[in-house]
């Protein structure tokens, strides 16, 4: 199994939301984020008579984790990637890494019938 973790532009969220399910995706867990990195900030605007508008110290983003079988791994990256690339930099970032063990709290299965 393999934790899939994107974290992309909070206007996505509803259209990968959407492309996972259409790649089999059970289900995923989406939190509000703030980050910074290499694309643009957000540009605010700025009161107490100064009128202009300056750079946000945080861009707004959010996270996705789908945790899914080995196989499924590419076709979920794929669906993230068609659904928030745009060849800029500040798209966000997609890491995949091991999970060992998955337990269902109300079933109480383990492994891969957990997810």
């Amino acid at each position: 199994m393999k934790r899939v973790e994107a974290v992309i532009s909070a206007e996505k969220v509803s259209a990968v939301n959407e492309a996972l399910r259409n790649a089999g995706v059970g289900g995923a867990t989406i939190l509000d984020a703030k980050g910074r990195g290499k694309g643009e900030k957000p540009r605010i605007q700025t009161w107490k008579g100064t009128g202009g508008l300056s750079a946000a110290e945080f861009s707004v983003r959010a996270t996705v984790v789908a945790v899914v079988n080995d196989p499924d791994v590419e076709k979920v990256i794929t669906a993230i990637l068609d659904t928030t690339s745009t060849g800029s930099a500040g798209d966000g970032k997609i890491f995949v890494s091991n999970v060992n063990e998955a337990i269902d709290i109300g079933t109480r299965k383990r492994g891969q019938t957990a997810i």
